[in-house]
């Protein structure tokens, strides 16, 4: 049996995003991680939050095999089989299924700028009344100067592909307004990321 993919980025940032995700969640719920790449963050948080239920996806095929072989090796019962999903597929293949969290990593900027309504309108389908999304990674702010790094970044992103790169916060943000959800807090991360917190619009009743 193959290895599965390693990420030394995810190992870093897994412990930073638990302490944060810590703070903001109840102690019990059930999760649907989109994006979920090699599968290091959905152990390790399956692993530190055991009274959580996690649906890992990926929109590549072979990233469900990382996903599963870690799982397994991890014997864990709270990490369901992991599902094929694209954000821009008009329904999930989650059924359904109303989660208590959507957590969404380092995806964003790596993905075609119409993943961010996708994703929004999503969450807006298959959040629970009072679920939160939770999405991290780089982002650029109006009125805050960009680190240097973050713009080789970004540089580096849309010369492997025009249409991805480090997208506004302002931009996420309306994007969330326009589905009904709104950003409800906003946490510094080490190396220059951001981990945003996103909630349904307690004053629309349509949501």
């Amino acid at each position: 049996m193959a290895s599965p993919d390693f990420s030394p980025a995810a190992e870093r940032n897994k412990q930073p995003i638990l302490d944060l995700l810590r703070r903001v969640l109840p102690e019990y719920g059930n999760a649907l991680e989109i994006a979920s790449g090699t599968g290091q963050h959905v152990v390790w948080f399956a692993q530190q939050l055991p009274h959580w239920t996690w649906q890992p996806t990926d929109a590549h095929r072979g990233a469900l095999y990382n996903i599963e072989v870690r799982a397994n090796e991890a014997n864990l019962d709270n990490v369901y089989a992991p599902v094929q999903l694209d954000v821009l597929t008009p329904l999930w293949p989650v059924g359904e299924d109303r989660f208590d969290l959507v957590l969404c990593i380092n995806m964003l900027h790596i993905a075609p700028w119409a993943s961010c309504a996708a994703l929004m309108q999503g969450c807006a389908r298959h959040l629970t009344p009072a679920g939160l999304l939770a999405t991290y990674g780089p982002y650029f702010e109006d009125g805050v100067p960009p680190v240097p790094s973050n713009l080789a970044f970004d540089g580096s992103l849309r010369e492997h592909d025009p249409s991805w790169g480090i997208r506004r916060r302002e931009d996420v943000e309306q994007q969330a307004a326009a589905a009904g959800l709104v950003l409800q807090a906003r946490y510094s991360l080490p190396a220059n990321n951001l981990l945003l917190v996103f909630a349904r619009i307690t004053d629309n009743p349509t949501r």
